[in-house]
């Protein structure tokens, strides 16, 4: 057991959850969730707009008569029955979670994920019982660019930040929490480009949860 930690914080998407591949592949998903073949671009034209700009695009490029708020709508269903219906956990971390519930180490969860979602996926996967609160950044009022969702965090768990660790995927995140004076453990998932910034402010970083040590 990592020495002095007295509280867990941990991101949801591709952290806990392997699920990154289900946003990375949404627009596809619904354009054949509609019976359309997508353009070989359609990525690389999305990761640019914001969802009410990709539902104006749809409309314009792809000849869907729907609202662009009944196509949010269509999106929403997909995202949702992902999480749901598919979305697994990360490889190994079970074994964490167990472990750190055994030595009574308490923990929750901040994201920037909806509730629904992250709910529906922890009940599936049976790992909701770990958690004494899912903190969203949409509750919280803010971004993983200010600590302040790590800071309710660890007012939930009854810590401070330098008894807490975080256990982070996306290096703009990881960033705010170890500036805000909490140990961190970065963990790869392949969806974040700055692996090797993440590796360099991290306590600790795992290639996988098999590699976390008691």
């Amino acid at each position: 057991m990592r020495a002095g930690i007295k509280g867990a914080i941990f991101d949801a998407d591709g952290t806990l959850l392997d699920s990154m591949y289900l946003w990375d592949n949404l627009g596809n998903a619904y354009l054949n969730s509609r019976g359309i073949t997508p353009r070989a671009n359609l990525n690389a034209v999305l990761e640019t707009l914001s969802l009410p700009e990709a539902a104006e695009y749809f409309r314009a490029e792809y000849g869907i008569r729907e609202s662009a708020e009944e196509i949010i709508s269509g999106i929403h269903h997909i995202i949702y029955c992902g999480y749901r219906d598919m979305v697994p956990l990360k490889p190994g971390v079970v074994k964490v979670l167990n472990s750190l519930s055994q030595m009574e180490i308490p923990m929750c969860v901040a994201t920037s994920t909806d509730r629904p979602l992250i709910e529906a996926a922890f009940a599936r996967n049976g790992i909701d019982k770990y958690f004494q609160k899912i903190i969203t950044c949409t509750e919280a009022g803010t971004s993983k660019r200010e600590s302040k969702i790590y800071l309710l965090a660890a007012d939930t768990l009854g810590t401070c930040p330098e008894d807490t660790w975080v256990f982070e995927d996306a290096y703009f995140a990881a960033q705010t929490a170890k500036n805000a004076g909490f140990h961190l453990t970065g963990i790869l998932d392949p969806s974040e480009k700055n692996q090797e910034q993440l590796a360099d402010i991290s306590d600790i970083y795992l290639h996988s949860w098999d590699e976390w040590e008691e």
